[in-house]
């Protein structure tokens, strides 16, 4: 009778677990969330900075700085090779084979450069917690000022290519009608008036739009009506490949989350962004 119960028991957290991760999008309610924070499976991993981690995050979750997974020296933000990324994740407790569910202040600005790290190193389950602090009351999302470790575990990478592109990539697509470079920094940098961060302009033929346009104010994504419209406004339809760039690509993440919830199959990151770009003497545009 208790192996019945048991079996019974672990099928109706599988159900539960299941109906969470396979949820339309990539991200997770604070209500669902809270019927599987608590599985065994599950990483909780707080991509904030470090000092708002410290001050407070949901009990149980780990720290990462989406820093550390960068390369030191200039150009600034191109990523670590895979294997010194699967290291650093491991160390930090997580799997290839956990569900991670990724946080940060809301603005989903580093969840979603999180994101696509583990979707190019091959992590299969990988969601957004949504930060409404109003929901996470409703739900009773425990949070404490105490932080946590765990156990280092093995972080196999299986990496994605297809998601990624480096300098030669993108140098050889500019004049390809089948290739669309979109540049998601504000439109001052785009156009080369910023001067905070300096900027000299954009890549060849590149479009813009603002990182934060897929976002509603609260950080989550828009309704997918009004995002399909914002991009088949700017040529970029799903026959066509989407190249994603910023200064270092830490924008482009989330709007990566909202073309592939949309269903964009051919959705690549330019890992060494325009910073990489200029410095590598890249043909720019102001």
């Amino acid at each position: 009778m208790k192996t019945l119960r048991n079996f019974v028991l672990t099928l109706f957290t599988f159900i539960l677990v299941s109906a969470a991760v396979n949820a339309q999008d990539a991200f997770i309610s604070a209500a669902d969330f809270m019927k599987i924070s608590k599985d065994k499976n599950t990483v909780v991993v707080c991509v904030d900075k470090q000092k708002n981690y410290d001050v407070t995050h949901i009990t149980g979750s780990i720290h990462l700085d989406q820093k550390s997974l960068m390369k030191s020296g200039e150009p600034d933000g191109i990523l670590k090779s895979p294997a010194e990324l699967a290291k650093i994740l491991g160390g930090k407790g997580i799997s290839e084979k956990n569900l991670i569910i990724l946080y940060d202040d809301g603005k989903n600005k580093y969840a979603g450069r999180v994101y696509w790290v583990l979707k190019y190193l091959g992590a299969a389950n990988v969601k957004i917690l949504t930060k409404d602090l109003a929901q996470w009351r409703k739900v009773r999302v425990a949070i404490t000022k105490t932080p946590t470790t765990l156990k280092a575990v093995t972080f196999t990478p299986k990496v994605d290519n297809t998601v990624f592109a480096d300098f030669d990539y993108v140098k050889s697509n500019v004049d390809n009608a089948g290739v669309v470079l979109l540049d998601v920094r504000a439109a001052n940098e785009f156009n080369g008036t910023s001067t905070d961060p300096v900027s000299k302009g954009h890549i060849k033929g590149a479009k813009n739009m603002e990182w934060n346009s897929v976002t509603q104010d609260n950080g989550d994504l828009k309704s997918n009506e009004e995002l399909t419209k914002l991009f088949e406004s700017l040529g970029i339809t799903k026959n066509k490949t989407v190249v994603l760039y910023c200064g270092t690509s830490v924008r482009a993440g989330i709007v990566y989350v909202a073309l592939k919830n949309l269903g964009y199959q051919n959705v690549k990151v330019y890992d060494g962004a325009y910073n990489e770009w200029v410095a590598k003497g890249g043909a720019v545009v102001k």
